[in-house]
């Protein structure tokens, strides 16, 4: 389907909107109690399938919004107490919402696969033609008072405002719903006069009245109709004879009596720019994207935030005119004068700079709002009974290490199900609860995110780790290992305890992907487990990956950046401290453990001021659990740097995760500590194999 730049747009909206309603509807869903009817609940997921029917019915996809509509009569009987809220009802909703989702990111890549949605629209309908599990009890007091049996006539002033086309509504849509309902007749009013000087030919010149005659349909019923294009219409519902029961606004005045009326919805109009979808109902505070298949193209921001971005671009403007009267008139008596505008300019650029960082950054529950799902249906997989418990949920980091942050985070969550949380019966054995504890926390540390994955389960069984390891030659036989080092095993390539293969581990990839992506972040993970008691997965992340805070070193005439984060400390050590290895390999004692010495002129091939140890530094440095020294011949300043591509503009270097530009002008590279601990061990490799 080919669609222009202005229908293409109001798709790409649609299905920005309708992937935050589901992502609504399945936390609602997840809410419920079977046995029980939580109004507030049922109205906001009742209101996520109502806007995803109707926002697909307006842009054409007719597939979507017939299948949305079924969907939303079962959650319809629920809401009115016609049907009990079971577990089979809330899965069939769930599965309903995954299947949405389908379609919807099949529209979004051009192939829209109903299959699904066939298979499931039978189950619906054997849903929703099965007994409904409700019994009324003889003389309830509802069924007395439901009045006088036969058809009910409802009268209905609908007024649309002239620009309600220009935001993709169509009268006819609703009509189509209240038919429906039952019988219907819509009767056109014009207006009086019309002037074809001014008049649009997009404009909205008519009215109806309405009448529809309906056993089943109510006022708040035909409201919701109309809910679509509640600020963007005049609204009146009456039953025959009977006071009006809901009214929005009169509806005497005509459609373009007033050039004021045609002011106000122009601009409602205009302000609608960035939605011109249908209007839908408030979202509710549950997160909005959780860790998305792609990443996402566009952001949604706190309007204060906004705000405060152009204030500062003001103040910048202010600054900029300050230093212009420089251009053409300077003396030395002005010398103060500009002193005062270029730290203005400074303190501006840095307020600058921040705020637009800041725009960036989004709460962690957007990650972790997939999670109640998944715990959910793994445990229910598994056999295993899980409490989840979210902390921290506010906590911000930058969108793009938001989006790639979430697959890792599910190798953890299915790994502590799969491996760490016991069977109930194991549990209660242990003389635990039979329901585990499964925890993911997020809070601020220094400049970095901490996120962390806790289960009360049965730990890593250490001895089982070791004997694999062993078995595989990647510990010798007498070696002794601490126990973190055998915990951290677990992260090698391949490396699996488990002896059968499921469907959710046991395959030796989980954890190692976990790790590896986790280093692409500029991260680490490290683990700590007790025996019978639990583990404890420890992320340590950037906030975020366009600002370095970082540590300007000096070898030879080369300048290069290391990250703050993995900087331990700086040392001095003496030629006879060193001890070689393996060849040409140098080892340092510092306390209790040997570290590696990396000398960045040899792994890149540059000059240095000396090769001698005591006339240089060690930075000491940590990525992935291990630590090494980086020889420099100095240290320079520690500023904040922005992150240049080096392969977008030149092409990848190992140990290098990017480049950025000095206050002088020249280029420093960004030194990738896990890459340059890699690139070391595969050198020495080399070595040890020539």
């Amino acid at each position: 389907m080919s669609l222009d730049f202005d229908m293409q747009e109001i798709v790409d909206i649609f299905v920005e909107e309708s992937l935050d309603g589901l992502e609504t509807m399945e936390a609602d869903l997840m809410k419920l109690t079977p046995g029980a009817v939580d109004d507030e609940t049922m109205n906001s997921i009742f209101r996520a399938a109502h806007s995803i029917k109707g926002g697909a019915a307006t842009v054409g996809f007719t597939e979507i919004s017939e299948f949305a509509h079924i969907a939303e009569t079962l959650m319809d009987e629920m809401r009115q107490g016609d049907r009990d809220v079971t577990e089979e009802a809330v899965d069939l909703l769930l599965k309903s919402g995954d299947c949405l989702r389908d379609m919807i990111n099949g529209v979004q890549e051009g192939n829209l696969d109903v299959t699904r949605a066939k298979e499931l629209t039978a189950e619906l309908e054997a849903m929703l033609g099965s007994d409904t599990g409700v019994v009324k009890a003889a003389g309830d007091p509802s069924e007395d008072s439901a009045g006088p049996a036969g058809p009910s006539v409802w009268s209905i002033e609908f007024k649309p405002h002239p620009t309600i086309f220009k935001s993709c509504n169509d009268p006819q849509r609703m009509f189509r719903e209240l038919e429906e309902m039952g019988e219907l007749t819509a009767t056109p009013i014009g207006v009086d006069e019309l002037n074809f000087e001014t008049l649009e030919p997009s404009s909205c010149m008519l009215h109806w009245h309405l009448e529809l005659k309906s056993e089943t349909a109510d006022a708040n019923q035909i409201e919701e109709v109309f809910a679509w294009v509640s600020d963007e219409c005049e609204l009146k519902i009456s039953e025959a004879g009977a006071a009006p029961a809901v009214a929005s606004a009169p509806i005497e005045e005509a459609v373009a009596d007033t050039a004021a009326d045609e002011a106000a919805s122009a601009a409602k109009s205009e302000s609608k720019a960035e939605q011109p979808a249908s209007p839908a109902a408030p979202p509710a505070k549950a997160p909005q994207k959780a860790a998305p298949a792609k990443e996402s193209g566009s952001i949604r921001v706190n309007i204060d935030k906004v705000d405060n971005l152009i204030n500062l671009v003001g103040e910048l403007v202010i600054t900029q005119s300050m230093l212009s009267r420089f251009q053409g008139e300077f003396d030395f008596t002005m010398i103060e004068q500009l002193r005062e505008g270029l730290t203005q300019l400074s303190r501006n650029s840095r307020e600058l700079q921040e705020s637009v960082m800041a725009i960036r950054m989004l709460p962690i529950s957007f990650a972790f709002s997939r999670f109640p799902r998944l715990v959910r249906d793994t445990g229910n997989a598994l056999g295993k009974k899980v409490e989840l418990r979210l902390t921290g949920e506010s906590t911000e980091l930058d969108k793009t290490v938001l989006e790639k942050i979430g697959d890792p985070l599910v190798h953890l969550v299915r790994n502590s199900l799969d491996h760490g949380l016991e069977s109930p019966e194991e549990r209660v054995k242990a003389g635990k609860p039979e329901t585990g504890l499964l925890e993911l926390k997020a809070y601020h540390e220094g400049g970095n995110i901490v996120i962390e994955v806790i289960d009360d389960g049965a730990g890593i069984n250490k001895d089982k780790v070791l004997k694999k390891a062993r078995e595989r030659g990647l510990v010798g036989e007498d070696e002794q290992l601490s126990d973190d080092k055998i915990n951290n095993l677990i992260f090698m390539a391949g490396f699996s305890t488990v002896d059968k293969v499921s469907d959710l581990s046991g395959r030796g990839v989980g954890m190692d992907v976990v790790k590896r992506n986790i280093a692409d972040l500029g991260g680490y993970v490290s683990v700590k487990s007790e025996t019978g008691k639990g583990s404890k997965f420890v992320i340590h992340l950037p906030l975020t990956l366009a600002i370095l805070d970082g540590q300007l070193v000096r070898v030879g005439s080369e300048s290069y950046i290391i990250s703050l984060v993995s900087i331990v400390e700086t040392i001095r050590v003496k030629n006879s401290e060193i001890n070689k290895v393996v060849g040409k390999a140098e080892m340092f004692k510092l306390r209790d453990e040997y570290l590696p010495v990396l000398r960045l002129h040899q792994l890149f091939n540059t000059e240095c001021d000396s090769a001698e140890i005591e006339d240089g530094l060690l930075v000491v440095a940590e990525a992935s659990g291990q630590r090494v020294g980086i020889f420099v011949d100095d240290l320079l300043d520690q500023q904040q740097v922005v992150i240049k591509s080096l392969e977008a503009n030149y092409r990848s270097m190992q140990g290098i995760s990017g480049a950025t530009i000095l206050g002088d002008g020249h280029v420093a590279l960004i030194i990738d500590v896990p890459g340059l601990i890699q690139l070391f061990y595969d050198r020495n490799s080399e070595g040890a194999a020539a």
